[in-house]
């Protein structure tokens, strides 16, 4: 049976992805989201235009995209509740969030030089993809008191990088999926991958088909 519903969210369950940027006196900001999607080397995220991802991202045009595995769940979650905008804007005083400059310290992740951008990536993070901003675009125009709260972006992935131990024996190029073992968050909450369920008929087709 079904009823008519109203959740305060809609997360039904999204890879977390750590967002990496410079902050305008030259440090580094890590924040963690996971309104993200990929459609070939493109990305679109939804961020809180209050963020100081979203003011280093507009600035800059550039950041890396690194997702955590289920390992770097506890890692992932000393981020919570914590933002590099200072003063720490109204709406996330409210939810008990405070500023921390130096995040990637923080949450025990070492930041590596990039190839293509000036971001840098998180090591211990098994994915990391570099990318430059394309194009913006402010949610709820038919919503006067929502309107630009929160921000869409594309972004361009300019350079993969992926550990070898979530690669398919003797395919640099691919993802096996039975390796990767990206972390999820569903309606706020932590959760991994199971088990593959069923055959899937979209696997068939050669990834180069997709390029």
């Amino acid at each position: 049976m079904h009823i008519d519903s109203h959740p305060a969210i809609l997360y039904f369950g999204t890879p977390v992805v750590l967002i990496s940027t410079i902050n305008e006196d030259g440090s580094y900001n890590l924040a963690p989201m996971s309104s993200a999607f990929w459609l070939g080397w493109r990305c679109m995220i939804g961020l809180g235009s209050s963020s100081q991802t979203v003011q280093n991202l507009v600035r800059t045009g550039e950041c890396v995209l690194n997702l955590p595995s289920v390992a770097e769940a506890a890692a992932v979650d000393r981020l919570a509740l914590t933002t590099g905008a200072d003063p720490v804007p109204e709406k996330k005083l409210q939810r008990g969030y405070r500023h921390v400059k130096e995040k990637f310290a923080l949450a025990g992740f070492t930041p590596t030089v990039s190839s293509t951008v000036a971001a840098p990536g998180a090591a211990e993070c098994p994915v990391q993809l570099e990318a430059r901003l394309i194009a913006q675009h402010r949610l709820a125009q038919d919503d006067p008191p929502q309107y630009g709260r929160i921000i869409t972006f594309e972004l361009k992935i300019e350079k993969v990088h992926l550990d070898t131990s979530i690669l398919m024996d003797g395919e640099p190029d691919r993802v096996d999926p039975d390796k990767w073992r990206p972390l999820i968050m569903s309606f706020q909450h932590f959760y991994g991958l199971g088990t593959k369920v069923h055959p899937s008929a979209l696997a068939q087709i050669p990834e180069r088909l997709y390029r």
